[in-house]
Order: C-alpha cells, then structure tokens, then sequence
C-alpha cells in the first residue's frame, strides 16, 4: 500500500490517544526483539507437521499457511506483497532456475488460502482489539512466520525472493536472522523503511489515474483509512476494501501503459484484518534504516525502469544494505518478473551462483 498510517483519518479521539500510547516512536514491531522470541504469541519452534495437510505448513497450533512449490534443489522462500495480496502463481521469471532451485510461494497468515484467523471483533476496547490484532497478525508474527517456516524446511539458511512489500518483509527478516539468510532478491522493494514514507506511495497511483476517478479514490481512502471505527468491520468488508483499492492500481497501470500481469484483477483470499494488522504493528512514526544495516547476507535489489513507484526507492536499499546491489530492467514496471523473464531469470541465476 506504501503510505500506511500517514493518510489515516482519525474519527474517534480515544482510538487516537490508544494509537498514540504505543506508536510515538513507532508502533508493536520494534526490529531486534524477534531473534529471542519476544513479544509472540507462540514460541519460534514450529509445532509437529504430522497429519497437516502436504500443501501446508502448521506454523502454529491454530495456524496453518498454504503453499504451493515449483522446481527441484535448493530451497527459495518467495515472500509475495502487498500486504495482504497473495501469489496468483508461479513466476514465469523463476522457471528457468527451477532445474537448480525449489521454488515455495506461500500465502502469508491472514491471506489467501492460509488462515484467516480474525474475522470480527466483539471487544469495545480499542487498545485491547489492537493488541490482540497484533499478536495474531502483526508484523511480528508474519516475520516469525518466515524462520518457523526455515525450520520447518530443515536449513539452516534461507534464499529469499521477496516482492514489493514483500521485499520490504525479506529486509526485515534479514535483519533479524542475520545468520539465517544465505541470499535474498528484493523486487522493487516497497518504500516504507521510514515513515513518512519515500516515493510518495498511495499518492503515485492518484498521480497516474485518470481526473474522471480521482475524486472516488480520495472517497476509497477517506473509508480505507477511517481508523476511528475499524473494530467494528468484518474480514469480509476489509478484503473488500483492499480489492476496491486493487481496482484503482490497475487502472494506473494502464494508464501508463503497462500491461497488467495476468491474475492480479482476479486475485482472491485478498487479506482484511492482516493488512491492519501490520499497519498498527509499524506504527505512524518510524525509521528501520538502521536495522537493514545488521545484514550481512549479499542482496540483489532489481527495479523496473517504467515502475509507477521511483527508482529511489530501490536505490535507497541497496545503499543501506552492507552488500546491496541495484539493477534496473529497461522496459520492466513494478513485475519484471513477468515482463521481462528472460532478463530476470538471467540476473537472478548469475546471482544465485554467486555472480555478484
């Protein structure tokens, strides 16, 4: 989503001053708590996989994610984006590595066709309703989701490729597993180290629509974004919010131009609660620029030259990273992976063997 809490519009004092008490310097997620487990609701150690499902992964007792897997070889964890957008499908990008690599895409908790642990709250405490929220969907717990699912693989160090926010999720778990992480490709990683956040997030899909529907996407976000009265939506009613806010990204693609990658107006399992979640999980004020600097592994940024969002962004992962390193894909958007396959498959491959 990119902007986050900024464009959030308070309609309710006490929900404001609740917010407040735990986000004046950031909200729940504070980098450098996870490695020792703090602040989850279950321990890292995954619970026994016996009798779960084999396209699952039980990663709590009341928790199971979906995944789906293509290739053979070494491991590769792909962290989808979003949040709350689940993968339609395997990238046409990867195929060409498959011979080398296992490729898992999974649906994060909260999304798609893993658990939907929340659907309504009966709760009047706002504060209570938000702790309880994140514990079960915050950013802690998608992080912790990550190394739960590392153990769950048998390695000791993970690949990761992450997209967008999903990008942003693979910088985040490096920098709390450090020694956990062999490689990692962040695909036009999403703008929210800090926050305000850089490259201008929800207000560059308004900058791309058409004058005809820039008065009914400022309504979307007026409702998106009325925080005053969350708690008392449905997980039915915020998936549909985050599609109506699909709709309006679409259509400043084509704007542009940009061919739209085949299943992302159809997607489903659009995540509700989990988005909201993670929104008050990072907080209204933060800079997790610091934490990307306790990475040790080497890491790919690749950015497409004709994304919506700047290049600025990307650059400004790979200048934080220690091993950081940028690529530009002429002619790519926000999904090189799908518009230019061979391209990426080539970048990431020579990566991957260790061409750096």
């Amino acid at each position: 989503m990119g902007e986050l809490m900024k464009k959030m519009q308070w309609v309710c004092i006490p929900a404001l001053l609740c917010f407040v008490s735990i986000s004046c310097g950031g909200g729940f997620y504070h980098p450098g708590r996870l490695n020792q487990g703090r602040g989850l609701r279950s321990p890292l150690t995954p619970p026994s996989q016996e009798g779960v499902e084999k396209d699952h992964w039980k990663v709590e007792k009341d928790i199971t994610l979906y995944y789906f897997a293509r290739g053979q070889g070494t491991p590769v964890l792909v962290i989808y984006g979003g949040p709350g957008i689940p993968p339609s499908g395997p990238w046409k990008g990867l195929e060409p590595l498959e011979n080398a690599y296992q490729f898992y895409y999974y649906h994060q908790r909260g999304c798609g066709e893993s658990a939907h642990p929340v659907d309504r709250f009966s709760s009047k405490n706002y504060y209570r309703n938000m702790v309880e929220l994140n514990s079960i969907l915050g950013m802690s717990a998608q992080l912790a989701d990550i190394e739960r699912i590392r153990r769950i693989c048998g390695v000791d160090k993970l690949i990761l490729v992450g997209h967008s926010f999903g990008g942003f999720m693979a910088a985040l778990y490096a920098a709390e597993f450090p020694e956990h992480v062999e490689k990692m490709v962040l695909v036009s990683p999403a703008g929210v180290l800090t926050m305000p956040p850089l490259g201008g997030g929800m207000d560059r899909v308004r900058e791309y629509l058409p004058d005809e529907m820039k008065k009914g996407y400022d309504d979307f976000r007026r409702r998106y974004f009325s925080y005053g009265t969350i708690f008392s939506k449905s997980e039915a009613e915020l998936s549909a919010l985050n599609s109506e806010y699909n709709r309006y990204y679409i259509r400043a693609l084509e704007s542009r131009g940009i061919p739209v990658p085949a299943g992302l107006a159809e997607l489903k399992g659009k995540g509700g609660w989990m988005v909201h979640a993670i929104y008050f999980s990072l907080g209204r004020s933060y800079d997790f620029r610091p934490a990307l600097t306790r990475v040790t592994a080497p890491a790919l940024v690749i950015h497409g030259e004709k994304d919506i969002f700047p290049e600025e962004v990307s650059r400004e992962y790979a200048k934080i990273l220690p091993r950081g390193k940028l690529v530009v894909i002429p002619g790519a958007s926000h999904f090189a992976f799908a518009e230019r396959p061979e391209e990426f498959a080539e970048l990431v491959g020579n990566f991957f063997k260790g061409a750096h």
